[in-house]
């Protein structure tokens, strides 16, 4: 029990020291980031996924909804790819919830590597999570990022330099 509060409280001090130094980024007048060009993603085969990598933490959610969110980045990088990470992840390359958990695909769309970062990070699995669940209530990818800014982008100072979707209906 101590061991696991301990790496929560690590977590959360690593949250919050991101935090107050993107807030402190912002204040200072410096310019974000320009959007990264989002280069369209295949999703995964059908089939096997591989299995999730092993880390040596509590993941931050219950291990059903981890996986869920990892299958659903896989089949659906259309999605995850327009929705911005918020916990400071940009500062390790990631330009969108995408990358939270997928690092890298085949020429056919099959994960080759995935990104641990969204087994222990709240933010970002929250992120991953709610659009999976606007998604599967047939909400459209731009409709998916309306309500996740919403919800989100108040709550954090940092964001992903992620595109916006264009504006149309989910067929």
């Amino acid at each position: 029990m101590n061991r696991r509060f301990l790496a929560a409280s690590v977590v959360l001090l690593g949250l919050c020291a991101v935090a107050a130094s993107a807030q402190q980024h912002t204040q200072h007048g410096a310019p974000s980031p320009a959007p990264a060009a989002v280069v369209p993603q295949k999703p995964a085969p059908a089939g096997p996924l591989p299995p999730l990598p092993r880390v040596n933490y509590e993941p931050s959610a219950p291990m059903s909804v981890v996986q869920q969110v990892y299958e659903f980045a896989a089949r659906h990088p259309e999605v995850l790819q327009y929705m911005p990470g918020y916990c400071g992840c940009e500062r390790v390359g990631h330009r969108g919830n995408h990358d939270c958990f997928v690092k890298s695909r085949a020429a056919n769309g099959r994960i080759t590597e995935w990104d641990a970062h969204g087994i222990g990070c709240a933010v970002c699995l929250n992120v991953g999570n709610r659009a999976m669940t606007l998604f599967n209530q047939n909400k459209s990818v731009a409709e998916i990022r309306a309500t996740i800014d919403k919800e989100m982008g108040s709550r954090y100072p940092s964001s992903t330099p992620t595109p916006a979707p264009a504006a149309k209906k989910r067929s």
